[in-house]
């Protein structure tokens, strides 16, 4: 992908996406604390029955409401179809909904993209891992040692949601198939394959209250499934 010439980028070009299931007690705080770095905020409400889009209302930031839950993937395709249909808007942050990502670290990904332009930025929590559990550090480590290979390139956290990406890479992501957690991952790999340089910014490592939303069973098989049919696919393209 060609890298365009860009303005300088800040809050007035850059809109924020957040994408949350059941999570009416963080929502709030997340959405106006990212209203602070950014001028805008989308909160991508993927068919919660809590209250999550009206404490994200409240708090002053648009709402965009799946009538049923589709996951994470699938609400995330549709704020960034949403997003990129507006004009004026040069890249779009990721970030969760359950206060895991800290929206004052956003200005790190708008430093970054001013710097060098990267057509994809995506937080590394691994360079201060004291916080983070030993067996989830094990694993983020093997699956971003995994995907890189997939990749092409070296992504140190690709379990990190905290991500940017570029508005005309935002079509390509919209289409990917898959629609759950294993999003994250493919998203990587689809931009590598159009030539995308990934860069990344370090994050800090939080968790709280939260409970994780991954079923780790269930959600492995996805992800081992999705790295095998990545794997044919670059495959059968270098036949």
């Amino acid at each position: 992908m060609k890298e365009p010439k860009l303005p300088r980028i800040d809050r007035r070009n850059v809109a924020a996406l957040i994408p949350a299931y059941f999570e009416a007690r963080c929502i709030g705080d997340v959405a106006r604390r990212t209203l602070a770095q950014v001028d805008h905020v989308l909160v991508l409400d993927d068919g919660s029955t809590d209250g999550t889009s009206e404490e994200a209302l409240k708090a002053g930031v648009e709402v965009i409401r799946h009538a049923s839950n589709q996951g994470k993937g699938a609400a995330i395709k549709s704020g960034l179809r949403a997003l990129n249909a507006r004009p004026g808007l040069e890249y779009i942050v990721l970030l969760d909904g359950d206060g895991q990502h800290l929206p004052e670290e956003i200005p790190n990904f708008l430093n970054e993209a001013n710097r060098s332009h990267p057509p994809m930025i995506v937080g590394n929590r691994m360079s201060d891992v004291k916080t983070m559990p030993f067996v989830r550090r094990l694993t983020n480590r093997w699956m971003s040692s995994q995907i890189s290979g997939v990749c092409g390139q070296r992504v140190p956290d690709t379990q990190c949601g905290f991500r940017m990406v570029r508005t005309d890479l935002a079509p390509l992501l919209s289409e990917c198939a898959s629609s759950r957690f294993d999003y994250e991952t493919e998203m990587l790999v689809i931009a590598s394959r159009h030539h995308c340089r990934i860069a990344s910014v370090p994050v800090s490592t939080v968790y709280g209250q939260e409970a994780s939303k991954i079923h780790p069973v269930r959600d492995t098989i996805r992800f081992l499934q999705l790295m095998r049919r990545l794997k044919r696919e670059g495959a059968a393209a270098h036949a």
